[in-house]
């Protein structure tokens, strides 16, 4: 089977249903037909970019993982910051993987609400995805943490979703509610913006 014909990432369980074995799998793998992204995934060469193929190998291992804080202002055109590395979420308790292509900057969330504004952002086209929260969300989790990102960056991020169309104060308050510690600032903050 030539490598153009699998899907863009395997994984050792994959095998049977591909007519693989696992001697196959470490032959393409030692002759750069696939290349180690996680223990037991492998994706075709030239696939996946290296954040990509990070985010890629803590979403098949931590389904829960969520692109938060800054990264997720980022991917939400929220601000002009480049985040040095990934801000990823998970539920308080779950343990952090070690990843082999770029920095994660791993944290804990409450798990009561952890699933508030979680929605997944495609990785691939045969549809791997990963968590990342909503302008909304992550705009509350900027304010409710905004003594690590920075109140200036909180702020922007506001402003800009402030003036995008469709945006609405009262859903952004609404949400925040479940944030006791970011409704205040949040709330002040509006009030100077309108």
């Amino acid at each position: 089977m030539s490598t153009a014909a699998l899907p863009s990432i395997i994984s050792r369980a994959d095998l049977a249903g591909l007519g693989l074995s696992n001697h196959r799998l470490y032959g393409m793998a030692r002759a750069g037909e696939l290349e180690q992204i996680a223990p037991g995934f492998y994706a075709r060469p030239g696939e996946l970019d290296d954040t990509t193929a990070a985010w890629a190998s803590i979403s098949l291992r931590k389904p829960s993982a969520t692109i938060c804080l800054l990264s997720a202002l980022s991917l939400h055109e929220l601000t002009d910051e480049i985040p040095r590395e990934t801000d990823i979420a998970l539920p308080r308790g779950e343990r952090t993987l070690a990843t082999r292509f770029t920095p994660i900057r791993w944290h804990s969330f409450a798990r009561a609400t952890f699933d508030i504004g979680r929605a997944q952002h495609q990785l691939t086209d045969d549809g791997l995805t990963i968590g990342l929260y909503s302008p909304e969300r992550t705009i509350i989790d900027a304010f409710r943490l905004r003594h690590e990102i920075g109140t200036d960056i909180a702020n922007e991020a506001l402003k800009r979703w402030l003036r995008r169309r469709g945006s609405t104060p009262s859903t952004l308050l609404e949400l925040a509610r479940s944030f006791p510690q970011a409704l205040p600032a949040l709330r002040s903050t509006l009030q100077i913006l309108l």
